[in-house]
């Protein structure tokens, strides 16, 4: 599967990375939600997820849409092994967003948290720091192969 610019999948340390940047909005968002699902659905070992948004420079949500987005993957993770969502949200507007997503997923097996550092996502994560850095190493996709791509961030959350 060939994934977005602003996504990537680490097999070897089982993490999906959403590394949104410039405008974050309803449809950045889905397409992430999307590629995410379909990652869970096609893989059989849970992975964790990395969501990067130091990028970002416009937040065009609601709320009622952040309910939407979190209550729909409480609702399609919820029978399954439980999983680290780290948010690096240095903006305060994302944060509040993302902070309503934790409080949602809270009873799910989607454990959130908000990070305001990156090496304290990668401690939480239990992986190396330099791997959540952009362009740090080369992603790969649900069978193993490296994606080669130039990583022009966009926009979107993370999900879970």
């Amino acid at each position: 599967m060939t994934l977005p610019a602003d996504i990537e999948f680490h097999e070897d340390i089982r993490l999906f990375i959403y590394r949104p940047s410039g405008l974050m909005d309803q449809a950045s968002v889905s397409r992430a939600v999307s590629v995410l699902a379909d990652h869970e659905a096609k893989l059989k070992e849970p992975f964790n997820r990395f969501s990067d948004t130091s990028a970002v420079d416009r937040v065009e949500l609601n709320y009622q849409y952040v309910i939407q987005v979190s209550l729909y993957r409480v609702l399609t993770y919820a029978d399954r092994p439980p999983v680290k969502s780290a948010i690096l949200a240095t903006d305060s507007t994302i944060g509040h967003y993302f902070q309503l997503h934790a409080i949602i997923t809270e009873d799910s097996p989607i454990n959130v948290r908000i990070f305001r550092e990156r090496q304290d996502a990668a401690k939480w994560l239990g992986v190396p720091l330099e791997r959540l850095v952009e362009n740090s190493s080369r992603a790969t996709d649900e069978t193993g192969n490296q994606t080669k791509k130039d990583l022009l961030l966009r926009s979107d959350e993370t999900s879970t």
